[in-house]
């Protein structure tokens, strides 16, 4: 039963990612992209996460994929813009996903050979210690640094996407931090004698 649940859910996941990157209308790719999280999250309550199935699901599918599809239905996106050069970038995509691919090739023949703890002594915690516990300890012990690599690579890609997705518009009034903090005494203040009884002439 728990095998015919993981494959499954597991096709569910695999053809709910292809469709986010297939599909033509945003809207449909982010419903695509909530629908590949939740199938994720069934696949740790599987394998005994049920800690990353709740945050999968809580944070990825509550406010992640919500924001995407808020984002996409709510701001006038010129997504026919955005495509444009896209086979620019698609040499690096694909060197990409070439070695992504490997990669998986790699994982599923070590695993095949060897099982699922393939080059790695299993991690066995005793029954006092919970599967949160299990895994805080982990993350930041002995794969501290790959984490901290993790977060450096958000914010890369984080600081790509406001790039490339910012616009300068003419008419909007734009704070010039630069012009200010190098501006002048001189530029700003102007000292007028006032006399009594009589305003200020420009």
């Amino acid at each position: 039963m728990l095998a015919i649940a993981f494959y499954i859910l597991a096709a569910v996941t695999v053809a709910s990612g292809a469709l986010v990157i297939t599909a033509r209308n945003p809207v449909h790719s982010v419903l695509f992209l909530i629908l590949a999280f939740f199938s994720a999250a069934g696949l740790f309550v599987l394998m005994g996460a049920e800690f990353l199935a709740m945050l999968l699901v809580v944070v990825y599918v509550g406010a992640v994929a919500v924001l995407f599809l808020f984002v996409v239905m709510m701001l006038d996106v010129d997504f026919t813009k955005l495509r444009q050069g896209f086979a620019n970038y698609l040499p690096i995509g694909m060197v990409v996903g070439i070695l992504l691919l490997i990669e998986l090739i790699m994982i599923s023949s070590a695993v095949a050979q060897r099982g699922a703890t393939a080059g790695k002594s299993p991690l066995v915690y005793g029954p006092e210690m919970s599967n949160i516990e299990a895994i805080g300890r982990v993350l930041y012990t002995d794969y501290v640094y790959l984490f901290q690599a993790a977060g450096l690579v958000l914010l890369v890609a984080m600081i790509g996407a406001i790039v490339l997705t910012l616009q300068h518009r003419t008419y909007v009034k734009r704070q010039d931090i630069h012009t200010q903090v190098t501006r002048r005494r001189k530029d700003a203040v102007a000292i007028v004698k006032v006399k009594t009884g009589e305003g200020i002439q420009e």
